[in-house]
């Protein structure tokens, strides 16, 4: 049997290659000549091979695959994604937030769910997380959370008094905090997490009426999770642990899947609602808005290059296409300029060229030049113009409706309802919906992260944290932090 002769090296330039292993030298033993343009270039090359890594979410791997609709949800919205018997092309990409671009996979943190839907009508993207919730519901504050999650400026180490001192000092964190020291702060593998869009979206359907939307992707896998000791175990045994489970999983044809429902809350009725439903850090109850089945999300097909097809991934939730719209949700509103800025400052300015941003459908834009462009630009390159140029379709396709507010311009909270505090939805978790081994694994999770470093007055404060969720709760928690440091103390004086 004959063999494939083997491809020739070529410079990036395509032209052919004399040599992989030798330089272009004076005699064998002279020095390196600098006209050597195939040298130059591998190593400059390499210089500039990788881009920054992301702000937060840095760490993280994803695939390829396709969501199929199941149900007929046509009476809430237009969109074509989302219209009966309609198969979509997509890619996600699953992160840790806080970690470096080499951190452990297992490492107790939120996991970023981010799917880029390549639709007929151009790109929808949904920036999403493995919990309903966030820390925080104002994007003045994202910044100072992300930076206390991160490393410090002197000794440039991770700091768990920096984090505490951060949560106990912004109470709207506790419901995201109680889930995050749960069991499901650690998933077992991508695969048996669920996934959420967190912020509420506004759908409109063929006749402009208007609803408000959750998105729930529920894992078909089952929910599975690490123990802290477990995680801990695989950190140090296999760094990569989550990326390579997806990576093998879909490779051995067992490819995972998630059920997308949504939640539907009728436009008027969010007005009226007992809180604000816009809130980040708050679920809507399944009793007054129950799910709803959209469609199946299935990943079979594996990235051939992980930098040009997931580092190189932007996915940003000002990506709306007809029939889907933003919320006053102000950490979307926030977001909606942050994911593109960041692209834009990460990638490059024509970052939506590269053909894992790039949409199936065609490109009429007045974007021009830039670094990196490489898609054609005929004039005219302005608007309006009388030559012939794109003109918008404001028929068709007007913005989104919107919802009417007025006021003064003012720097303040959201206006409160009467159940908008930060404790309920956090104690409600704690108390009905996890067991008593839950709730053990809970305490015990706190309590450790609390002994790692954490000073007496942001350890007062956590207690007190604690017993605003559930006083039972945050009395056994201190219990277990002043019995550990008795026994530490006990321990180091002998």
């Amino acid at each position: 049997m004959s063999k494939t002769a083997p491809r020739a090296t070529t410079t990036d330039a395509g032209i052919p290659v004399q040599s992989d292993e030798h330089s272009l030298t004076v005699g064998p033993d002279g020095p390196i000549l600098l006209h050597d343009h195939y040298l130059i270039e591998q190593m400059a090359q390499f210089n500039r091979e990788r881009v920054p890594e992301r702000q937060p979410h840095a760490k993280g791997g994803g695939a390829f695959g396709r969501f199929e609709v199941t149900a007929d949800v046509s009476a809430y919205t237009k969109a074509a994604v989302f219209q009966q018997d309609t198969t979509t092309e997509l890619v996600i990409r699953f992160s840790t937030v806080a970690g470096e671009h080499g951190s452990p996979d297992t490492w107790r943190d939120p996991r970023g769910f981010a799917v880029k839907f390549y639709t007929t009508e151009g790109n929808y993207d949904m920036v999403g997380n493995n919990t309903p919730i966030f820390f925080i519901r104002d994007p003045m504050k994202f910044q100072h959370f992300i930076r206390s999650q991160k490393r410090r400026a002197d000794n440039n180490l991770r700091d768990h008094d920096m984090q505490w001192d951060f949560w106990t000092l912004s109470p709207e964190s506790a419901h995201q905090v109680a889930w995050l020291m749960g069991d499901r702060g650690i998933p077992r593998t991508w695969r048996h997490m669920n996934g959420y869009s967190s912020h509420t979206y506004m759908w409109i359907n063929a006749r402009g009426e208007k609803f408000w939307v959750k998105y729930h992707f529920i894992t078909d896998q089952g929910i599975e999770f690490f123990t802290q000791h477990e995680a801990d175990r695989m950190a140090a045994v296999d760094t990569d642990y989550h990326t390579r489970d997806l990576f093998e999983a879909i490779a051995r044809g067992d490819y995972p899947s998630w059920t997308l429902k949504v939640q539907i809350m009728p436009f008027e009725e969010a007005k009226t609602y007992r809180f604000n439903p816009f809130d980040l850090t708050k679920v809507w109850p399944h009793a007054d808005y129950p799910l709803i089945e959209v469609g199946r999300l299935t990943l079979d097909r594996n990235p051939t290059d992980y930098h040009s097809q997931i580092e190189q991934l932007a996915v940003a939730p000002s990506n709306l296409v007809p029939g889907i719209g933003p919320s006053p949700d102000r950490m979307l509103l926030g977001r909606m300029f942050a994911y593109p800025d960041a692209h834009r400052a990460r990638i490059g300015t024509n970052y939506n060229q590269l053909p894992v941003n790039a949409p199936i459908t065609p490109v009429h834009s007045y974007s021009k030049d830039g670094a990196m462009r490489y898609r054609t630009v005929s004039d005219p390159v302005y608007a309006p113009n009388s030559k012939g140029g794109p003109r918008a379709d404001t028929e068709r396709h007007g913005e989104p409706a919107g919802w009417h507010t007025d006021g003064e311009m003012v720097r303040t909270a959201y206006s409160l309802r009467a159940e908008d505090d930060d404790w309920r939805q956090a104690g409600t978790l704690v108390r009905d919906v996890l067991d008593d081994a839950a709730r053990a694994r809970l305490a015990g999770n706190i309590v450790g992260h609390l002994l790692h470093g954490v000073t007496e007055p942001v350890l007062q404060r956590a207690f007190e944290y604690w017993r605003n969720v559930d006083k039972k709760l945050g009395d056994r928690i201190e219990q277990g932090v002043r019995t550990q440091q008795s026994l530490i103390a006990g321990t180091t004086t002998h």
